[in-house]
């Protein structure tokens, strides 16, 4: 636990001191978010705040991940923890940065460009699909094998999982790898939708993230290759000190990050930012067994991209709109909600989701445990 905290400190002591010096220099580089004309007219006051903050809290991440590995070595060695960099370290880190640069690039030619396209949607979906087959084979076909380990795991596994695998719904590797995909691809556009006001996306992922990284940790106290544990229920994620440390090294970035990014914010996270804690939230999901629940603990997320997708699929199919504007937090910003109101209320409903996911999680270890007695 110890290396957890260290991590998500460190990150948060980079992020939020860290951040000014990002405002400072894109500014010089006039990397300002191009504003959507056609969107909400208060949107036009953000003219001029520079995009692709999320530069600082992948940075922040990565440095205090290592933090996290140094504190490792000074625990006892007789308790189980990596010795080093994991493949599970190399899916979700790799994920987390490669994605990010996908959605820096993008970002880099809305500024340079000074419009709001940026990369065409098929050039986005054919970036995440190329980094979700990489990361997706790596997850499925690099067994562990640390010393002391009762049976060798994969990042990703070949079942689908609500709070464990279900044993009797094996898709097979190819199928799990498409899945991967999916989740990976799904997850960094529904992040993506549900940026667009100040700290929304960045308070969301701070409640998700941080639902992993306990999660995570939760799964490393009752983990199947720790030796000394004896109860009756236990995890097969893999490395889960090694989630558990990832996931809160983002949290307590995001958080450093949200202290300037809060309305009104001083730097937008920009497609660096979403598509990269999208990307990572999906690896979350995959590395600790928990793909039922995403939807669950990521409603927020799931609220916004399936009104997006009801608005996109009526005004296609019948000329009309369902809602004044998609993302779904537009149409109250022109229903007359204040920004900050739709901020607080929509971590409201993300908040909720992440409750009710945590409950899921721990009834269903309830259950095991009181059916073993």
């Amino acid at each position: 636990m110890r290396a957890v905290f260290v991590a998500a400190a460190v990150a948060f002591l980079i992020s939020i001191f860290g951040t000014p010096l990002a405002i400072r220099a894109f500014t010089r580089l006039k990397a300002d978010q191009p504003i959507r004309t056609e969107g909400p007219q208060t949107h036009l006051g953000k003219k001029g705040t520079p995009t692709m903050g999320g530069v600082t809290f992948i940075v922040a991440t990565v440095i205090a991940y290592i933090a996290g590995h140094l504190t490792l070595t000074t625990l006892p060695r007789e308790q189980l923890k990596p010795t080093g960099p994991t493949v599970t370290a190399v899916v979700l880190l790799g994920l987390f940065v490669l994605t990010g640069l996908l959605g820096f690039i993008d970002d880099y030619l809305k500024v340079t460009k000074r419009n709001s396209l940026g990369l065409s949607m098929k050039k986005k979906l054919i970036g995440q699909a190329v980094i979700g087959i990489v990361f997706g084979v790596i997850a499925l076909y690099f067994p562990s094998h640390m010393r002391d380990q009762r049976e060798a795991l994969t990042v990703a596994s070949s079942r689908i999982s609500f709070v464990k695998d279900i044993d009797w719904l094996n898709i097979s590797k190819i199928g799990a790898i498409v899945l991967f995909i999916f989740i990976v691809m799904a997850m960094s556009n529904a992040v993506n939708l549900t940026d667009g006001l100040d700290g929304l996306a960045t308070g969301t992922s701070v409640m998700v993230i941080g639902a992993y990284a306990g999660i995570a940790f939760w799964q490393y106290r009752h983990w199947i290759n720790d030796l000394s544990y004896k109860g009756a229920y236990f995890y097969e994620a893999r490395d889960p000190l090694e989630i558990a440390l990832i996931a809160g090294a983002c949290a307590g970035a995001c958080v450093g990050f949200l202290w300037w990014n809060a309305s009104p914010a001083r730097i937008f996270m920009g497609d660096t930012g979403s598509m990269a804690l999208g990307a990572l939230i999906a690896g979350l999901a995959v590395a600790t067994k928990t793909i039922f629940l995403l939807p669950i603990l990521s409603v927020l997320y799931v609220i916004i991209t399936v009104t997006w997708i009801m608005q996109i699929g009526s005004y296609r199919t019948t000329g009309r709109r369902i809602f004044r504007m998609v993302p779904l937090q537009h149409h109250f910003e022109l229903a007359g909600w204040s920004e900050v109101n739709i901020v607080i209320r929509f971590w409201i409903v993300a908040g909720l989701g992440v409750m009710s996911a945590l409950g899921l999680f721990y009834a269903d270890f309830l259950r095991e445990m009181s059916g073993a007695s």
